[in-house]
């Protein structure tokens, strides 16, 4: 069982260079699916039809 959920890698902050500090924000969890080939299409299509925006929101995957 596999867990696919988003979440952001930088978090606004004027203290470092270009404004960002380094920090994975929280799971937002999209579904539940029971094989990795599953969760990895999942994230790879979520990650291609979305831009990452500047806090970097990406889709991974871990198992459960």
């Amino acid at each position: 069982m596999y867990k696919v959920f988003t979440r952001t890698f930088w978090k606004e902050n004027n203290k470092y260079p270009n404004g960002l500090e380094l920090h994975l924000g929280r799971k937002t969890i999209l579904a539940r699916v029971s094989t990795r080939e599953q969760a990895i299409t999942m994230c790879h299509g979520y990650n291609t039809t979305h831009k990452p925006g500047r806090l970097s929101r990406k889709a991974e995957f871990e198992s459960v």
